[in-house]
C-alpha cells in the first residue's frame, strides 16, 4: 500500500508545469514554423525600385516577391553541393526590411557535387511589406558535419 501511494504521488506531480521561482523567466515560446514559398504564380513581384542587394552575384536586380497579402517576402537563394540556404529577417522598420540569405556549408568539408541550385526561400514579416524597401544581404556559416 505504501509503494502504491508513493507511485500515485509521483505521477500526480509529473504533469505540473515547473515553477520558475521569484524573478525567473518562463520558457521562451517556440519559434514560428518557417514560411513555405508558394508557387511563383501565387506571388506578387516587388518592384525593382524597392529592392536593394548589398552583395550581388550578377549585375541584375534579384527577383523578390510577396505572398500572403504582403506578410511574407520570397526570393531565390543560391546553394550548391553540400551547402543549404535559408532566409532570416535581420531588421524591420518603417522604411525597409533586411533579409539575410544564410548559406550553411558543412565543416569539415566532404565530397560534394559540383552543382548550383536556386531554391525559393521565404520569411514572415511582422506586418505587410507595403512600400518598404527589401534589402538583401548574404552570410556564410560553417555547420558541423
Amino acid at each position: 500500500m505504501g509503494a502504491g501511494m508513493l507511485l500515485l504521488a509521483f505521477t500526480a506531480c509529473a504533469g505540473q508545469q515547473e515553477d520558475v521561482g521569484f524573478g525567473g523567466q518562463p520558457p521562451a515560446p517556440e519559434p514560428a514554423a518557417p514560411v513555405q514559398p508558394k508557387p511563383e504564380q501565387e506571388r506578387t513581384p516587388v518592384p525593382e525600385n524597392l529592392i536593394k542587394a548589398t552583395t550581388q552575384s550578377g549585375s541584375t536586380t534579384p527577383r523578390v516577391w510577396t505572398q500572403d497579402g504582403g506578410s511574407a517576402v520570397v526570393t531565390n537563394g543560391q546553394e550548391g553541393g553540400c551547402s543549404k540556404v535559408h532566409a532570416e529577417v535581420a531588421e524591420q522598420n518603417d522604411q525597409q526590411v533586411k533579409v539575410v540569405l544564410v548559406n550553411e556549408t558543412p565543416d569539415p568539408p566532404g565530397i560534394c557535387t559540383m552543382d548550383l541550385r536556386y531554391p525559393p526561400v521565404a520569411v514572415q514579416l511582422d506586418e505587410p511589406l507595403g512600400q518598404r524597401t527589401v534589402v538583401l544581404d548574404e552570410r556564410e556559416v560553417k555547420v558541423p558535419r
